[in-house]
């Protein structure tokens, strides 16, 4: 059986998709989800094989779910789609394959196929993911975006991951490692990641150690590991 998640923003269309991959018998059905942030939340718990993801979502859509899922967890995806020219794109994107709506069970079958086919081969997932244009966070009952450019610096501590910006600090469920390799975030110390843009001074400290101050005032330490690669990326 293959493990699977549904996401769609649709009600009526996950519930129509549910009941025809149980029809298949070809998956354990891990359950759905209406949006990304869910979605990216049950992936990290459930680890599915295999996603049925819709193209077009509110707030996030599934080009950008793909962006935050780290490398190690990701899925194989079959795309979702109404629209044509998404479904091309998928194909330019290496997805595994795509099914159009409304979805026949004729046409399913043909994608399980092809699922089974790879899965067994032991092929790995490898999507080429575009760069975040902005950071998830969670806000009150809402998800705010942030846009990278109003990034000051991230850090993380026993608490979680928070992105602060000139408005507050806020809680994201991306992890260091994605924000630091698909943003221009530079990375300053284990637990901390800076918008360059945004850096006043950069003070050498004893034992090859630094501090950076940012235009907000704020005090980021450096480590010795990542105070060289960042001199060179500043041009110090």
């Amino acid at each position: 059986m293959i493990r699977a998640l549904i996401i769609d923003d649709e009600q009526h269309a996950r519930e129509e998709l549910e009941h025809l991959v149980h029809e298949t018998g070809a998956f354990e059905l891990l359950g759905s989800c209406a949006n990304a942030i869910d979605a990216l939340r049950r992936i990290r718990i459930e680890k599915p094989e295999l996603l049925f993801l819709d193209i077009e979502m509110p707030v996030l859509n599934g080009f950008e779910l793909l962006a935050m899922i780290e490398d190690e967890l990701m899925p194989h995806v079959v795309f979702v789609t109404a629209y044509d020219e998404h479904a091309l794109k998928a194909f330019e994107e290496k997805t595994l394959d795509y099914l159009l709506k409304p979805v026949s069970a004729e046409r399913l079958m043909k994608t399980v196929n092809k699922v089974r086919e790879t899965i067994r081969s032991g092929k790995l997932p490898q999507y080429q993911v575009e760069s975040l244009r902005c950071i998830p966070c969670q806000f009150a009952n809402r998800v705010k975006l942030i846009h990278i450019i109003d990034v000051e610096h991230i850090f993380s501590d026993l608490t979680g991951i928070h992105v602060v910006t000139s408005e507050g600090q806020f809680f994201t469920e991306l992890t260091l490692k994605i924000l630091e390799e698909r943003t221009p975030l530079l990375r300053c110390q284990r637990q901390h990641l800076v918008n360059a843009d945004k850096i006043d001074e950069i003070r050498l400290l004893d034992n090859g150690l630094a501090e950076i101050k940012t235009y907000l005032g704020h005090l980021l330490p450096v480590s010795r590991r990542y105070l060289r690669q960042l001199k060179v990326h500043l041009v110090l």
